[in-house]
């Protein structure tokens, strides 16, 4: 199968990489952990201009979760460091046409990472080609619950009934509101389970976990969990 009509054929809309094994990378090479997370910068930006090759029209990374604030403060003041070297970068591939959006909550992220963040978006704002999500503080958990919360609102304030709250308007609710459902989820380090990943958008999504480090993942990596997603039987509960 030619790498052009990989995605085509397999009528694939949104991908979700959990971008994990940055650590245990540097562990195996007596590294600092800071060095992982530098590499795995690097394999993240290899991903993304495969994916803006392959033609895939979304895909959500997960950078950093609401759970790794408990990480020590020195490895997370470098990933906040690396994050707004990183968004400097990001911001000179705009001629790639890619739509940038951050998800998860801001309030506690240090203002220059917010303000990387606006600009990042501003500028990606008119951008018509594929979207690039970046899961920053996020936790499924706490997206649903502050969803929740917004719908209980509306109906507090007689915007919305109980009989119109069904799944398809809560999901207006969520970051990805205007974004399809998940259909593949990729995690690479060995690692099988979601870690508070996309929990509704991925309800009905496939799942392909690879023992490969992130700091290593390829192109080539990226292309066999699609070719392995194009054998799965998507019957989304029927027969």
């Amino acid at each position: 199968m030619d790498k052009e009509n990989i995605v085509g054929s397999l009528d694939i809309k949104h991908i979700g990489i959990i971008m994990d094994g940055n650590g245990r990378w540097a562990k195996k090479r007596f590294l600092p952990r800071k060095l992982g997370h530098s590499q795995g910068a690097k394999a993240f930006r290899s991903c993304l201009n495969s994916c803006v090759e392959l033609g895939i029209p979304c895909v959500t990374f997960y950078a950093f979760s609401t759970e790794n604030w408990s990480r020590p403060k020195e490895e997370v003041d470098s990933l906040m460091k690396l994050f707004c070297s990183f968004m400097d970068e990001m911001m000179k591939l705009n001629s790639k046409n890619i739509r940038l959006r951050f998800i998860g909550s801001r309030d506690s992220l240090p203002g220059e990472v917010r303000q990387k963040m606006e600009e990042a978006e501003a500028m990606s704002a008119e951008n018509t080609g594929m979207w690039c999500c970046i899961a920053f503080n996020y936790g499924g958990r706490e997206e649903i619950v502050n969803g929740a919360k917004h719908a209980a609102e509306l109906y507090k304030s007689g915007e919305i009934t109980l009989e119109e709250l069904n799944e398809k308007n809560f999901s207006r609710f969520l970051y990805t509101s205007d974004l399809p459902d998940v259909d593949l989820v990729i995690r690479p380090s060995g690692e099988k389970r979601l870690s508070n990943f996309l929990i509704w958008q991925s309800a009905y999504a496939e799942f392909v976990f690879m023992d490969v480090l992130w700091p290593d993942f390829t192109e080539r990596d990226l292309i066999n969990a699609l070719l392995e997603y194009g054998k799965r039987d998507r019957r989304f509960g029927g027969v």
